[in-house]
């Protein structure tokens, strides 16, 4: 298939390019920049330049690449994971999201093209008992940037979704890691755990559904290729409270036991989504994805480390 991609140079971009390449599909990917065309075409990939929110050169390269699958995976998020830098990015990643998202997708609408895929967020369920599914209402009453952000996936989705002349596929991916994610040896969270910057909050119930980022690549291949219109949760098969993820990891990483602190100290000092983060996050179902998408994610590396 010709598959066009919107942003292709992120943690999952590079692995998805390598993947779809690998499986024998033709690639044009959006850029502004000639330097990165330059080097997208060392790839075999032809280079689409256009700044992603200027909605008349994104319909020109759309229509002139003329693509049976868009494949979207615009964010804007920062190296380091601290309140300060998501802070910092969370305006910019919002306009990428929503703007750009929506110029991407008007472009794709008008040169026909037939499936759309687009990258979505796993964890914001509502809390409560067992793993959330692809029905679970969102936390829209959740603490302040998890609520808002549930807010904007919903827009996001809906405005995919409900577009009758495409077939729209939702992507909620869990927490990335590997390779060029915060979550590996040399990402900015294990930085954070060897210096025990990244504490259990609370009882540390929060449950985290975590992805490998090459098989978030695969998904996303097999989604553009026989995914069915709607919503998929793609994450592994082990959910994981922080009270049990965290102390193995550190452990993995050969780093200090993390510090837990109470809700209150952390409530004071992080704010109140490093709460809910630590102690109301739902875990997910990949079962949808693994009956209709054939998906077999691997184990979270550090938990299967440390049972060896």
């Amino acid at each position: 298939m010709k598959i066009f991609i919107a942003g292709g140079t992120g943690a999952i971009g590079r692995p998805l390019i390598a993947e779809l390449l690998a499986k024998g599909h033709t690639l044009v990917a959006l850029t502004r920049s000639a330097e990165k065309a330059q080097a997208l075409m060392e790839q075999g990939i032809e280079p689409a330049i256009a700044d992603v929110f200027d909605a008349d050169a994104v319909k020109a390269v759309v229509r002139r690449a003329q693509p049976e699958v868009v494949i979207e995976q615009l964010t804007a998020l920062p190296r380091t994971y601290t309140r300060e830098s998501m802070s910092a990015a969370a305006a910019f990643n919002h306009r990428i999201r929503v703007e750009g998202g929506a110029n991407v997708l008007a472009a794709a609408q008008a040169a026909g093209v037939r499936r759309y895929l687009r990258q979505s967020i796993a964890f914001w369920a509502v809390p409560g008992a067992g793993l959330a599914n692809e029905e679970t209402p969102l936390a829209f009453d959740a603490s302040p940037a998890v609520a808002a952000d549930a807010r904007v996936i919903t827009e996001l989705e809906h405005r995919l979704l409900e577009n009758a002349s495409i077939e729209g596929i939702a992507l909620r991916y869990g927490f990335f890691y590997g390779p060029g994610t915060w979550f590996h040896p040399d990402g900015d969270v294990a930085q954070q755990v060897r210096r025990q910057q990244f504490p259990i909050v609370g009882n540390g119930a929060g449950v985290w559904s975590w992805l490998h980022i090459e098989d978030a690549a695969i998904a996303t291949s097999r989604a553009a290729e026989q995914g069915k219109p709607g919503v998929y949760l793609i994450a592994n098969d082990q959910p994981l409270a922080v009270r049990e993820w965290l102390p193995a990891f550190a452990r993995w990483l050969k780093a200090p036991p993390p510090p837990q602190v109470s809700v209150e100290d952390a409530l004071k000092a992080s704010g109140a989504d490093a709460v809910y983060y630590g102690t109301q996050m739902r875990g997910v179902s990949n079962a949808k994805a693994k009956r209709e998408l054939s998906f077999r994610p691997r184990p979270l590396e550090w938990i299967v480390d440390a049972v060896s």
